[in-house]
């Protein structure tokens, strides 16, 4: 095998083995914020046993989601360094938006989750859990804006000096309609594995 499959092989099991994790943690985090909202309106302890447990659950599985998700950023420059070398003034906008927009609301807020409970009022504690959920959506959209692109590209031109992509209009990246048709998807298929995961857990259970 060349280098190309190799490296194709590389990061396609980076990426499968990374994926593994990014639909459980969009439907897991609704799903917890859910079970809280409830626990918060009802103050029934079954809520509030399933919301520490699934939340448990969600913690471990957003650690290891962050930590595949490092080593496939390594991989775009390593691998694949002269596609981004050619791209990177585009497709590496949304990816850089997606730390501050999207990854550092849910990673604060996810620690105010943590460490908040029964130090902050509930309010704020539930509208933690929920601020974790949509920060993990949108960390989702940013990221599959840059897949769209790859899919569809738009709103760029070819500098001829410097032979490379440049970006000329950022509006039609995030509204590119690959971009929502995937995010539509990502979410849908987040919520039927969160849901596939629970209903395991609940036939295992009996047996456990």
């Amino acid at each position: 095998m060349d280098l190309v499959v190799l490296s194709r092989l590389q990061f396609g099991l980076t990426s499968i083995y990374h994926f593994l994790f990014i639909p459980l943690t969009l439907g897991l985090s609704v799903f917890v914020a859910y079970m809280q909202t409830r626990y918060y309106q009802t103050k029934d302890e079954i809520f509030l046993k399933m919301t520490k447990f699934w939340g448990k659950l969600l913690l471990i599985n957003i650690a290891i989601g962050v930590v595949t998700g490092i080593v496939n950023e390594f991989q775009f420059g390593m691998n694949w360094s002269e596609y981004s070398r050619f791209v990177g003034d585009i497709f590496g906008a949304p990816l850089v938006l997606e730390s501050p927009l999207a990854f550092f609301l849910e990673s604060t807020f996810l620690g105010v989750w943590i460490f908040g409970e029964g130090r902050i009022p509930d309010k704020v504690h539930l509208a933690a859990i929920w601020l974790v959920a949509i920060g993990a959506s949108f960390s989702a959209l940013w990221i599959l804006f840059a897949n769209a692109w790859m899919q569809h590209p738009v709103g760029y031109t070819i500098n001829p000096i410097t032979g490379r992509a440049q970006l000329v209009d950022f509006l039609a990246v995030i509204s590119n309609p690959k971009g929502w048709l995937f995010f539509s998807h990502t979410l849908t298929a987040g919520f039927a594995t969160s849901s596939f995961f629970h209903a395991w857990h609940q036939c295992l259970s009996p047996c456990t």
